[in-house]
């Protein structure tokens, strides 16, 4: 057994290379950078996981928050507490760590996931969970919409594209996720909205957060949230949101879960904050023993 810290990633062994998976799964570490659709480079980390499970069953791929990536110390403790479930993809939205592009703030980032999902497959895996933290779980609740089995029908996204195939999912975890966009009601969501839409902001986002913000408008607006949790079914759907979350109240995640109907599961954790950060061990082996029993 390692004595390095728990998610620590081998940069060695993961270093970054050309392609996907190809003929017989690979079930060792790999690292590479993925094609979004729309064409922007996206660093994606590929762990087998310690669970024992064959390369045909479960593999889930983390969403990060905004201003995260795949190498963060608090991505990487995520990743770590699901590689006791099945195997685990992680990845860099756009404009963050080593990824390219520039950050459109939950709207391009569907493309990225969808990428990132696309590939887990490629490892022979026939079941896959989303799991995304505040802008991660917006991202993974508008792509169960626009990627299952109805996706090209219920899109109604721009240029998002849509389908299932390759880049579907078995089932979708959203943590501490916005339900509507454009939310200035506590003052860590009005920081935010300084940082993104500011031009002064945008700099404190590269150089200190290193975050590459886009400075463009959204056109048009994406699918909102709640409108997507409305149209995931039938794949199941877990809600998660803290009664301590400061970027977010409970009116959030209460209007994702009724969208979501009788599909979907919402569990309010009492004492959480926000996010990664407040997603403690125990929260986490719910999360994983939740998805083995409802992927399928």
């Amino acid at each position: 057994m390692s004595n390095r810290p728990a998610g620590h990633v081998a940069r060695p062994t993961l270093r970054p290379h050309p392609g996907t998976p190809r003929g017989t799964p690979r079930r060792t570490p790999s690292r590479t950078f993925l094609r979004a659709g729309d064409g922007v480079r996206i660093d994606a980390v590929y762990e087998p996981g310690v669970s024992g499970r064959d390369a045909s069953d479960l593999v889930f791929v983390v969403a990060h928050g905004f201003t995260g990536d795949a190498d963060r110390p608090h991505v990487r403790r995520i990743a770590a507490a699901f590689a006791r479930y099945g195997a685990v993809v992680t990845f860099s939205f756009r404009g963050h760590g080593a990824s390219g592009g520039r950050s459109t703030v939950g709207d391009r980032e569907v493309l990225d996931l969808a990428a990132a999902v696309t590939w887990a497959r490629g490892f022979g895996h026939a079941r896959v969970v989303t799991v995304g933290f505040s802008m991660g779980g917006s991202v993974v609740l508008r792509h169960a919409a626009l990627y299952g089995d109805q996706g090209a029908e219920s899109a109604g996204d721009g240029g998002d594209g849509g389908g299932g195939g390759g880049a579907r999912t078995d089932a979708v975890v959203s943590v501490s996720s916005p339900a509507r966009w454009y939310y200035r009601g506590t003052a860590p969501m009005r920081r935010l909205h300084w940082l993104v839409m500011r031009p002064a902001g945008r700099l404190v986002g590269r150089y200190g957060m290193r975050t590459r913000i886009h400075h463009r408008d959204w056109d048009p607006v994406p699918l909102s949230p709640v409108e997507a949790a409305g149209r995931i079914a039938p794949t199941p759907l877990l809600v998660v949101h803290g009664d301590r979350d400061g970027y977010f109240p409970l009116d959030h995640p209460r209007m994702l879960a009724e969208a979501a109907g009788d599909h979907g599961e919402l569990w309010l954790e009492p004492g959480m904050g926000h996010a990664e950060h407040a997603s403690d061990e125990e929260l986490l082996r719910r999360i994983g023993d939740w998805a083995v029993s409802r992927a399928g």
